[in-house]
């Protein structure tokens, strides 16, 4: 199946279907065609599982470039070592770059596209669940010790084409991963979604069609709201729900420490006790959606590893801070999103609550 995604800049498509990647790849022949070369950036974990099923599937001649697995990839080193790696194989403005890869191969190659002599197309490959989310929209990024996806820029894909066969070889963890973003579509889009999703045994544990069908969903909030909203000026900051929070778990842990959906996880009952103070957001939600979100495994101890003055050296430096203010995507109710600004102040007596909520609800 095709999702359009209709850019301000481009318009493009997400072909998903199980198996499909040779013959997606035969239908954008002609963007093929009309390169010099064809480069693959992948990473070592994705290259061990999955190579041999990319060489089969792959009907065109490439290069390719294996980087470090893991959020590593994303470093300042890495990016000079891909763009010394295009410069080494002479590729020009007319080659074509693959992004090969979960989320972080996706951000790194994008931005590797975005700066590589001013521009050369590229085209996602996601293998990740995650990557149903960050391969969709033109977010490319590095990482900066001080701060996550830092140094990057708006540049979109050509395609994207995903086969979810290759979904199969996932563990636990990168499911959980996944499966986070998923929920964060539905919470800021549509109750009924999100409570088909609450009501599953083990949101680990979805039959290939099931989960097919949850990830186009999840595809499909994405790509309307980037065609409102191509370079986040209003509607598409709405995506950020759950990571303002997250995202300083994620950087305090140390970037692989914790998976990005599992502190996006975190982040999200976070931003659903806020919720509770500015929407219409009830405890008994945020206690049943807490439950929900510990019995499939989100690992909520790791609050406990850190104090809000460690969280808030990060939190400060998030994008979303204007002024020194905090500005929160928060729900006024399931499925309408909306941005809030919060105090540090607030922000602490929020994450002290949260803290005691987790000993209360995690037993």
């Amino acid at each position: 199946m095709r999702i359009p995604v209709k850019a301000a800049s481009h318009e493009y498509d997400v072909i998903i279907g199980y198996g499909i990647l040779n013959q997606a790849m035969k239908s954008i022949q002609p963007m093929i065609e009309k390169a010099d070369q064809c480069i693959v950036f992948t990473d070592e974990n994705v290259w061990a599982a999955q190579g041999e099923y990319f060489k089969e599937q792959f009907p065109y001649n490439f290069d390719v470039f294996i980087m470090p697995a893991g959020e590593s990839c994303k470093s300042f080193e890495n990016y000079f070592s891909a763009q010394s790696f295009l410069l080494e194989k002479k590729c020009t403005r007319k080659s074509l770059l693959f992004a090969f890869g979960g989320g972080a191969v996706g951000d790194l190659s994008g931005f590797v596209a975005a700066t590589y002599m001013r521009g050369i197309p590229f085209i996602q490959v996601p293998t990740t669940i995650l990557a149903h989310d960050s391969a969709v929209g033109g977010k490319t990024a590095i990482n900066h010790p001080q701060g996550k996806n830092m140094i990057g820029a708006f540049y979109q894909p050509k395609a994207v084409i995903y086969d979810t066969q290759i979904l199969q070889s996932l563990n636990n963890k990168e499911i959980l991963s996944g499966m986070a973003e998923v929920i964060k579509h539905s919470m800021i889009s549509n109750e009924q979604w999100l409570q088909e999703l609450m009501s599953f045994n083990s949101i680990t544990q979805l039959d290939s069609t099931i989960l097919a069908e949850q990830l186009k969903k999840g595809i499909e909030v994405k790509a309307n709201i980037v065609a409102q909203d191509e370079t986040e000026q209003s509607v598409r900051k709405f995506l950020n729900f759950g990571h303002t929070y997250g995202h300083a778990i994620e950087a305090a842990a140390g970037y692989g420490g914790l998976a990005h959906g599992e502190a996006v996880m975190i982040g999200i009952v976070y931003a659903l006790l806020l919720s509770e103070r500015y929407g219409k957001i009830h405890r008994e939600f945020t206690k049943d959606f807490l439950k929900f979100a510990y019995n499939n495994g989100y690992p909520f101890a790791e609050v406990s590893n850190y104090s809000f003055e460690e969280l808030e050296i990060f939190l400060l430096k998030d994008k979303k801070v204007e002024y020194g203010t905090l500005n929160f995507v928060l729900l006024e109710d399931i499925g309408k999103p909306y941005v809030q600004k919060v105090e540090l102040s607030e922000c602490r007596e929020v994450d002290r609550q949260y803290r005691n909520l987790i000993m209360e609800v995690c037993k």
